[in-house]
């Protein structure tokens, strides 16, 4: 199984790192900026850069689906997994077009409204897991790994 995980420097790609118990034994690769917390956490990964910044950015919307669209063609990976940002949405996308399975996980500090990527990714998404029971309202189909409510003060 070869993997790809994508995601924004910072917190996105933090959280996507700490999974590595499912994915260091697999063939992998990362697109993620080319900042110097991406290039230190992911030193000796085969990693491909993408364009930042991406909040709102239709230049780098556009770029970055070219981007998406080299790297996919190229590693042709069978699983794509993110935890956002806006990067996100061309490799779900055109992902879907090349035959991978995707899985999406919203960030932790949405407790009950979506965020941008999130909504954009969820139509295209095998897996869309949310980290709060109040996210399932947002995203129906969504499988919640995280805390039960933030009501039950968990």
């Amino acid at each position: 199984m070869k993997i790809c995980l994508v995601g924004s420097s910072g917190g996105h790609l933090t959280h996507l790192h700490m999974l590595k118990p499912f994915w260091k034994d697999k063939d992998r690769f990362w697109v993620t900026f080319d900042k110097e917390d991406a290039r230190s956490l992911l030193k000796g990964e085969q990693v491909y850069s993408c364009y930042y910044p991406t909040n709102r950015n239709l230049k780098n919307l556009v770029r970055n689906i070219g981007v998406a669209w080299r790297v996919l063609r190229k590693e042709k990976p069978d699983l794509i997994i993110s935890s956002g940002a806006a990067v996100a949405v061309p490799f779900f996308w055109l992902g879907k077009l090349f035959g991978a399975k995707t899985i999406y996980i919203e960030v932790f500090d949405r407790i009950d409204k979506p965020t941008m990527s999130g909504k954009m990714v969820y139509p295209v998404t095998d897996c869309f897991i949310v980290q709060w029971e109040e996210m399932k309202r947002v995203y129906p189909k969504a499988v919640n790994l995280g805390a039960s409510s933030r009501r039950s003060g968990r």
